[in-house]
């Protein structure tokens, strides 16, 4: 069997000597951010709720209300894009905050099928970055990102584990907790002034 890899956005071609078959899965690079920031010694994150995205989860009843997804900012790297450059672009795209990029924390691999189109399996690698806020106002995007993004908000970092919908990504935040308990000085850092929301104290 042999295997060959081409670019980002192209394909995995695996060819069987055996039979002289081959079978084409394309291959998907995206990146992300966990982007955080600190209100009074609690760590805050912003996470998204992807438009028309029922839970993965959801067994609903007639008449009952889908129950809501959360994920984290994420897409596709664009040609000539680093992942990080990609993550803080998204970032931005998808919450309206602008974040300065702290570590890389691991990558997501895994298979989907593609549920339109060509209906093809895709190999798909999502990195993602630990970043901490600089500035801009959650959920003030482009109008044209409402098709992707419903909504972004503040969640509780040590809450997102429960809260997000995907696996992954749940243990992706619970790195950035790690790392984020290992490095009080990023504390430090934090915004010196916080506009108050009465809605469990979330930052803006």
């Amino acid at each position: 069997m042999v295997t060959v890899l081409l670019p980002p956005f192209e394909a995995q071609v695996t060819i069987s000597s055996a039979s002289g078959s081959f079978r084409v899965m394309v291959r998907e690079i995206s990146a992300g951010g966990v982007v955080v920031r600190n209100r009074n010694g609690n760590w805050w994150m912003a996470a998204i709720e992807p438009a028309g995205d029922p839970s993965p989860s959801a067994n609903l009843q007639r008449g009952s209300k889908p129950k809501t997804v959360l994920a984290l900012p994420k897409g596709l790297v664009d040609p000539g894009e680093k992942p990080a450059e990609t993550a803080i672009r998204e970032v931005y795209e998808e919450t309206g905050i602008t974040a300065d990029l702290i570590t890389k924390l691991d990558d997501i691999k895994y298979v989907y099928t593609r549920a339109w189109g060509d209906g093809q399996r895709v190999f798909k690698i999502v990195s993602f970055y630990l970043m901490q806020h600089r500035s801009g106002r959650i959920n003030h995007i482009a109008p044209n990102m409402r098709i992707e993004v419903a909504r972004a908000r503040w969640v509780l970092l040590q809450e997102a584990p429960d809260l997000l919908a995907y696996k992954g990504e749940k243990q992706i935040v619970k790195r950035a907790l790690e790392y984020v308990a290992a490095h009080p000085e990023l504390q430090k850092q934090g915004d010196a002034e916080v506009p108050k929301i009465p809605r469990q104290n979330a930052p803006g």
